[in-house]
């Protein structure tokens, strides 16, 4: 539960070193905190997949290339500011507040459901993943029960392992089954119907207004908002217990005082930072980083693991540590392509731990950590399966 040691070895040295990706392709490699931070928020960078130099960590066709090109994450300013308007007031810090009642109620009928269940369990398929998709399912619009649908094309596309056909295959099933489902709330607003209490419903509204979006980059939004909004955060909820139960002074803390939570939830996202690489570039000029060029048309890989591991900033990094302030951590990225949806993010982990542990005060690991199934093959780090008992 830690990046390379190869991580400290690079920060220590060069501010960018050559790598080459498993997609066969190279690109330089930013790994100190300064450097990535400057790095994200500089205009003369694209996530334009399209770029011949694109730095993609996995080989992919082109048809998977052209579709993900039309996600949020993958567009450049004037489109990015476009969608990202669109899309804001749904992941305010004020409007996720609101959601608080909603998410504790989720937290707590699955915390229920788990404890009526037979000993050992495991967490994942308990708490972390249920929990994580039934939040961002109904902030979406998407129907609870078709649950099993995006989770195991999710897992497929976050999976080393795929080939580029399954790959393309899981993505063109999840966009059909979104485009089907703005469609026909679309088609229910345009009948006069009145939108429903979610992000499609309301995206809807306001593009009937403003007439900026087409139905396919609304289902691409969804997309990129359905696949990363429980994966995630449920990897970290399932990585941030075994932290907890791995430091019971730092677990004794946030039990003594949950107003201290949401330091510890930082702290947590900082030291275990699942999505590595974090940010595929292309530079669009010269840049300078440190003492050194990367020039226009080169690919840059920006790893926010190893930057949130940078011990000149983050003292032993290694540590987990409550007293520290880690609110300027780079789990969620850095820059315009920073993830939206954030502050939602926040809300689930402060109310899952400070309610999982304040419920289940002997919850305890079943099997020694180091035999703990990790994610060490795919995009998204966290653990296949949480063994706990009570």
């Amino acid at each position: 539960m830690r990046p390379p040691d190869q991580y400290a070895e690079l920060r220590a040295g060069a501010p960018l070193a050559k790598i080459t990706l498993p997609s066969g392709r190279t690109a330089w490699l930013i790994t100190r905190y300064e450097h990535v931070r400057r790095f994200l928020t500089n205009r003369n960078v694209s996530t334009n997949r399209l770029h011949p130099n694109f730095p993609f960590y996995l080989p992919l066709s082109r048809k998977l290339v052209e579709d993900v090109n039309a996600s949020l994450m993958s567009l450049d300013p004037p489109e990015h500011t476009l969608l990202t308007r669109m899309v804001i007031p749904e992941f305010t810090h004020k409007r996720t507040q609101e959601l608080r009642p909603r998410v504790q109620k989720i937290v707590d009928d699955h915390i229920t459901t788990m404890l009526t269940g037979d000993r050992p369990t495991d967490l994942v398929d308990a708490l972390c993943r249920p929990i994580t998709s039934q939040v961002i399912c109904e902030v979406i619009g998407v129907p609870y029960h078709d649950r099993e649908l995006f989770q195991s094309t999710s897992k497929v596309m976050a999976s080393r392992n795929s080939s580029s056909p399954e790959r393309y295959a899981a993505d063109a099933m999840l966009r059909d089954y979104l485009r089907d489902l703005v469609a026909a709330k679309a088609k229910e607003a345009e009948s006069g119907a009145a939108p429903g209490d979610h992000l499609i419903g309301r995206v809807i509204a306001k593009n009937q207004k403003q007439r900026v979006l087409r139905q396919e980059d609304i289902a691409a939004l969804c997309l990129a908002l359905l696949s990363a909004g429980h994966e995630t955060t449920a990897n970290v909820i399932s990585l941030g217990t075994v932290l907890l139960l791995e430091n019971p002074e730092q677990l004794a803390a946030i039990r003594a005082d949950p107003a201290r939570t949401p330091g510890a939830v930082e702290e947590i996202l900082r030291h275990t930072s699942i999505t590595d690489p974090s940010g595929l570039r292309v530079a669009l000029a010269d840049i300078e980083v440190g003492d050194m060029v990367v020039k226009e048309g080169d690919a840059v890989v920006v790893s926010t693991a190893a930057a949130n591991w940078d011990d000149s900033v983050f003292a032993e990094p290694e540590k987990l540590d409550f007293d520290r302030d880690a609110r300027h951590q780079l789990a969620f990225g850095h820059g315009i392509h920073r993830c939206i949806a954030q502050n939602l993010a926040r809300v689930e982990l402060e109310i899952v731990f400070n309610t999982l542990f304040a419920r289940v005060p002997s919850l305890r690991l079943a099997a020694p950590v180091e035999e703990l199934s990790f994610k060490d093959g795919a995009l998204l780090y966290g653990i296949h399966t949480l063994p706990v008992t009570w």
